[in-house]
């Protein structure tokens, strides 16, 4: 996850367009009204004796964008950006066969992308791939099968790497089971998302 859209994870899709039961505004209603001024020497808007602005803070402000072509309800894959890192998140459906570690025929496709991408920033930071599972299942079993995705991803995403000429990379290879979800395991296609493979590294100069 062409790569699908910023880990970066990546964050659920739009909502499908719906049919609206409630009438649009009748023309005839009036307009709304314009704000209330704000009279800006009120002594109610000024800093009591001594006190100051706290100093400026930079916020690490995340944008999600999803191009799933499945449907937006199911993103199958998932970037999300921020300030510092970028995160890809791969759904485990599209990985791999169900209960199993060996990966997709299309799925090597996805990873070479995300492959270009980290050469294309030219990273030098380690990159993490961890594997996460819902809660179906023993937890023992979620750990060992997350752990085996994760490095099965890893190992074509190194393979991938150094045919483009970048065999440098450090990686961080981990399964961390049912923990973490990022959706709600009540419901199958929160369970979806939480089945995922994510791909995060941070770009140099973030």
């Amino acid at each position: 996850m062409a790569v699908g859209a910023v880990v970066l994870v990546i964050a659920a899709g739009a909502v499908p367009a719906v049919a609206d039961d409630n009438p649009p505004p009748s023309a005839g209603e009036p307009a709304p009204t314009a704000p209330v001024p704000i009279d800006t020497a009120s002594p109610g808007l000024r800093l009591s004796a001594g006190a100051t602005l706290a100093p400026p803070k930079v916020l690490d402000i995340v944008s999600v964008t999803d191009q799933s072509t499945v449907s937006a309800g199911k993103p199958e894959q998932r970037q999300e950006t921020s300030n510092s890192t970028v995160t890809y998140a791969l759904q485990s459906e599209v990985l791999f066969p169900k209960d199993s570690a060996t990966l997709s025929p299309t799925a090597t496709s996805r990873i070479q992308a995300i492959a270009k991408d980290i050469n294309t920033r030219h990273v030098t930071s380690p990159i993490r791939v961890f594997g996460f599972t819902d809660d179906l299942g023993s937890s023992e079993h979620g750990d060992v099968l997350s752990k085996a995705r994760a490095q099965a991803v890893y190992k074509v995403l190194a393979m991938q790497l150094t045919a483009l000429g970048d065999p440098s990379h450090t990686f961080q290879v981990r399964g961390y089971g049912e923990d973490y979800p990022i959706a709600d395991n009540s419901s199958e296609s929160g369970r979806e998302q939480n089945r995922r493979v994510e791909i995060t590294f941070t770009p140099p100069g973030a």
